[in-house]
């Protein structure tokens, strides 16, 4: 992670988290400093996002009921993540929905 602002390297993708995970969005980077992820939790509830190589992977880690393996995003947050290059993203509700947006990057 560098010590500048966060930098869009590549696209950003979009998903609806619910009780049940959405099929997983993948974010590409166009450059290979494209480890981190911008992440915008627009809903007003928790989501447990899953991440991971295949979407499989993210799949089974946006999962409520595993503790220590998701990611909680508290409503209306924004974080930035350093995972592997283009990764797959979805995630799981308690009840509701949230609309989440994935930015591949770099910087904070």
């Amino acid at each position: 992670m560098g010590i500048m602002a966060f930098t869009p390297m590549g696209n950003t993708v979009t998903f609806t988290a619910a009780v049940s995970p959405p099929t997983p969005v993948r974010a590409l980077a166009t450059t290979i400093a494209g480890t981190q992820y911008r992440v915008h939790n627009q809903g007003n509830v928790v989501v447990y996002m899953g991440f991971g190589d295949t979407a499989a992977a993210a799949t089974t880690m946006a999962n409520i009921s595993i503790a220590g393996s998701t990611i909680s995003l508290m409503p209306n947050s924004v974080e930035v993540f350093t995972f592997n290059a283009n990764q797959y993203f979805t995630g799981a509700t308690a009840s509701s929905m949230a609309v989440i947006t994935v930015v591949p990057g770099d910087g904070s």
